[in-house]
């Protein structure tokens, strides 16, 4: 697994990782069809093979073209993500993210959620995390 930093992502690398992990493979075409801001063409070829250095895309040939694939798991890259927001914002306290995110007035949070997110915490507290 590679170790990058969230950080050390640019705002573009960050945008084609977002569509590649949507799509899960895409050729250069597809990224810039699928970018949510104007890009050339031979910006993202530079930015994929930026990523591919960093060890965060690998391509394959496919026929004429190639296919580039994330090669970090989405988890992996979510939790990654996750551990540095909170490290960031919230001094590294998970409790302080969670009460900001269900402080958030667009997330409605039934009971059963409620129920499930207690069950996890109680399973965390007796595995001593």
């Amino acid at each position: 697994m590679t170790s990058i930093r969230p950080t050390a992502l640019t705002r573009r690398e960050r945008q084609v990782m977002d569509v590649l992990y949507r799509l899960r493979r895409a050729t250069v075409s597809d990224l810039v069809r699928e970018m949510p801001s104007p890009v050339t063409y031979s910006a993202v070829r530079s930015v994929l093979r930026t990523l591919e250095q960093k060890g965060l895309v690998r391509h394959r040939y496919d026929g004429p073209r190639y296919t580039y694939v994330p090669s970090v798991p989405a988890r992996s890259a979510r939790q990654r993500a996750l551990h540095h927001l909170v490290c960031t914002f919230f001094d590294g306290s998970a409790e302080a993210a969670a009460v900001a995110l269900l402080g958030m007035a667009q997330v409605d949070v039934s009971e059963a959620a409620l129920a499930r997110r207690a069950r996890q915490i109680r399973r965390a507290k007796d595995e001593g995390r």
